[in-house]
């Protein structure tokens, strides 16, 4: 399974991009902003393609496996990013709940670089039960990230 994140726009605090799943159009994300010199919790990571990983230790995981009992098998984590870890993929709204994670929503706010409140759990949800049957199912899942900005704007 491919996922693939196509980000279209960035400032100097946010990214937000779009998520395909084998080149369907899945959801929105958000991350931090680009830095030439990373920053840790303020750093999207780099353009690349990464494996996607289930981690099922830290306060992530903890949480989820309260939140989402039914359904949670462990975190999305993104594995071997050049000077980055514990790189998840999660709900939340704003790039202060990123930390250099992706968070996933069904509508953003471009003018304010927000995941729309309520929109971010049933992204996640939707998105998530793909990505664990194709890791039950043994296939290999890929994140692929690519940065093609149509706008930069300053905040």
């Amino acid at each position: 399974m491919d996922l693939i994140i196509r980000r279209f726009k960035s400032n100097n605090e946010a990214t937000l991009g779009r998520l395909f799943i084998n080149n369907v159009f899945e959801c929105y994300t958000l991350e931090d902003q680009f830095q030439e010199v990373k920053v840790k919790h303020e750093t999207r990571i780099p353009d690349g393609i990464y494996n996607v990983k289930i981690r099922t230790h830290g306060r992530w995981h903890e949480s989820f496996k309260r939140k989402f009992p039914m359904s949670h098998k462990g975190m999305l984590e993104i594995a071997d990013v050049p000077g980055f870890t514990d790189i998840l993929i999660h709900t939340g709204n704003t790039d202060d709940d990123s930390s250099g994670c992706i968070l996933v929503g069904v509508n953003v706010d471009e003018k304010d670089f927000t995941i729309l409140p309520g929109t971010s759990t049933p992204a996640y949800l939707n998105m998530y039960k793909k990505v664990i049957a194709a890791i039950a199912r043994k296939e290999e899942v890929l994140l692929i990230v690519e940065s093609k900005e149509e706008e930069t704007t300053e905040q």
